[in-house]
């Protein structure tokens, strides 16, 4: 079930000659209406998407999306699937049509519309001391709030959960039993950015945070939200302290992840899966389900069901010990 975005407000009434404007297309013949810009699994037959990379081809052949922005080297590998839209810089092109839609993904640095929680409207909840709201936050019974932490407008948090001192939460859904520790900053934009002759240019990310059920979330993680999907942690996952997970990170159920892990935006991970410390996970992998990542390992590949994997780059640990016996 697709959750709906209320962060981020989409502008209605936007249309493929708008669209071909901005990329400096020609008109079509038969105009037809956009309703959004979303990633290929989950784009509708009224929305536009975009393809960058072989990687993604059955996830085009499986999407119900008519419309593709693409490079032209891809033509003849997609044209059988959608309408291609040919542009020399694809993530540009994305980068402006959502700002069409989106226009005011880019401003979202602070809400200045937090205060001091209005306690008729929250009752059953515990605050520490300067905490602040912003507009429509919605806290379950029985959970609390520490000191110095701000939620910002829209957040929703579940019943029976812990919220610790000196965190900000924003664009955020968050289920119940979940505890989150001090010093975590949850749904903030990612790090996703064209580089440029004269400046770089901030990509906007108009995705959320959701965070499911029994979710423990350790001191000092930063989980950036998504940029046109959502970054999720799922039921029961522990994250130890000081875990970066990047934008449109999905982590699965029961999974356990240990200090100073980081994933590159857009990874995929299985359920259970195990991951020692101060491993890096590389972006648009995926991890399958029963995983065991040894620490420090460098994952740079998909890595299937099952396996337990060491080093870097990460390989069965078989055959890493093997490589390794001799090294004390």
């Amino acid at each position: 079930m697709k959750i709906k975005n209320l962060f981020f407000p989409k502008k209605n009434n936007i249309y493929l000659s708008n669209i071909l404007a901005i990329l400096g297309k020609n008109k079509i013949k038969k105009d037809v209406k956009i309703k959004n810009i979303s990633e290929l699994v989950s784009a509708t037959s009224s929305d536009i998407s975009f393809f960058n990379n072989l990687k993604y081809l059955e996830h085009l052949k499986k999407s119900k999306v008519k419309f593709v922005i693409t490079n032209k080297k891809y033509f003849h590998k997609i044209k059988n699937y959608c309408h291609p839209i040919i542009v020399e810089n694809v993530l540009k092109s994305v980068y402006e049509i959502t700002k069409i839609f989106y226009p005011d993904s880019l401003d979202d640095a602070v809400d200045f519309s937090v205060k001091e929680p209005n306690l008729d409207l929250y009752k059953n909840i515990k605050f520490g001391k300067n905490v602040l709201l912003g507009n429509n936050v919605k806290i379950g019974k029985n959970s609390l709030i520490g000191h110095n932490t701000i939620i910002e407008s829209h957040v929703s948090i579940g019943t029976n959960c812990t919220i610790g001192s000196n965190i900000l939460i924003k664009n955020s859904i968050i289920g119940k039993n979940v505890r989150i520790l001090d010093g975590a900053i949850i749904g903030k934009k990612g790090f996703g950015f064209f580089p440029g002759k004269i400046k770089n240019i901030r990509y906007p990310h108009i995705g959320m945070v959701i965070i499911k059920d029994n979710v423990e979330i350790g001191c000092n993680n930063t989980i950036d939200r998504g940029s046109l999907s959502n970054t999720v942690i799922g039921k029961n996952t522990f994250l130890d302290n000081q875990i970066h997970v990047g934008h449109n990170v999905n982590i699965g159920e029961n999974c356990v992840i240990t200090g100073q892990v980081g994933f590159a935006g857009s990874s995929k991970i299985g359920n259970r899966v195990l991951i020692g410390g101060q491993a890096g996970i590389s972006g648009h992998l995926t991890i399958g389900n029963n995983v065991q990542i040894g620490g420090g390992s460098g994952v740079i590949k998909n890595i299937p069901d099952n396996s337990k994997v060491m080093g870097y780059p990460a390989k069965d640990i078989r055959n890493f010990l093997k490589d390794n016996q001799n090294v004390r």
